[in-house]
């Protein structure tokens, strides 16, 4: 999805150019052509999308609380940090202004890393210190899914988060090139040189990295309902069975999924769409083919008001 670009005189409260705007600004022209696009379809977005679809059409009569929750326990031999994807997309995600949704308000900003929790991953994970992160998933669940707060929290962990907010003050998550003797760059590649190519490190990586949707709300019967939807990759799996990290392959077995359900006429897409424009039963069904699985986690409903 296209970047967002921050509001000129409050970005940390107010939301300027949000992610996949361009291309929603796109919609009407597409459509009167004929064509489509499915944007936002990996693991998150993507298949973190099609569990928030899931929940409201088969779990939840009520959905009071939204949260896409990302996490892992994910280390490589060698290195004290290596982001398992581009840095300049762990950069973009993680130092913009993180985008919240809720009824009655909209979109809004906060400061990057607000409201710290720690979340009990599933599958040996374990308790990972989550924050507020800007994700496609806030744009597009609201568009489609009726929750009357949605929001994306990315496990980092203490030292992560501490890592991120060093190269900030020193200024290598910048843009703009600077000149070092007879040459210009930009702070952000030359960290991206330093740093090991993430698409080089799968057979040093070791742990299970976990994508997943925390529903809170009330059920079909209007009793109090929290659920943790989620999906988990084991990263010497992936590397035994198909070559390549665990982040790599899980993201890229969701847009498989999408071009079958496309190509057999299940999903239906006209101009530009998010998974949870479609059903998503029919999704989950193709997920156990391609090797992988999704998993329903019961959680604590104290709190959930009838």
């Amino acid at each position: 999805m296209s970047l967002s670009i921050a509001h000129p005189t409050n970005p940390t409260h107010k939301p300027g150019i949000k992610l996949g705007d361009e291309q929603f600004a796109r919609e009407k022209a597409w459509s009167d052509k004929g064509i489509y696009a499915v944007v936002g379809m990996g693991i998150e977005p993507g298949m973190s999308d099609v569990f928030a679809k899931y929940a409201q059409d088969e779990l939840f009569s009520r959905i009071d609380y939204l949260a896409v929750m990302d996490g892992s326990n994910l280390t490589v031999d060698g290195y004290d940090f290596a982001p398992s994807f581009s840095i300049w997309t762990t950069i973009e995600e993680c130092l913009n202004p993180p985008l919240i949704y809720k009824e009655g308000r909209g979109w809004y900003t906060t400061e990057p890393f607000s409201e710290l929790e720690t979340f009990d991953f599933p599958d040996g994970i374990g308790p990972v210190e989550c924050v507020n992160v800007e994700h496609e998933e806030v744009v597009l669940i609201p568009m489609k899914v009726k929750a009357k707060e949605v929001r994306f929290k990315y496990g980092l962990g203490a030292q992560f988060i501490e890592t991120l907010k060093t190269i900030h003050i020193l200024g290598m998550d910048k843009k703009e090139k600077v000149k070092v003797g007879s040459v210009e760059v930009s702070p952000r590649d030359l960290l991206a040189s330093i740093l090991p190519d993430p698409a080089t490190i799968g057979d040093r990586m070791h742990g299970k990295t976990c994508a997943g949707t925390l529903v809170r709300g009330l059920d079909k019967s209007g009793k109090p309902k929290a659920v943790y939807l989620y999906n988990v990759v084991d990263n010497e799996w992936s590397m035994k069975n198909y070559g390549n990290q665990a982040v790599v392959w899980q993201t890229a077995i969701n847009p498989l999924i999408a071009m079958e359900l496309i190509a057999a006429d299940i999903w239906k897409p006209a101009g530009i769409s998010g998974p949870e424009w479609f059903p998503a039963q029919p999704f989950l069904d193709l997920i156990k083919e391609y090797g992988s699985s999704w998993h329903i986690r019961e959680e604590d409903t104290k709190g959930i008001v009838i």
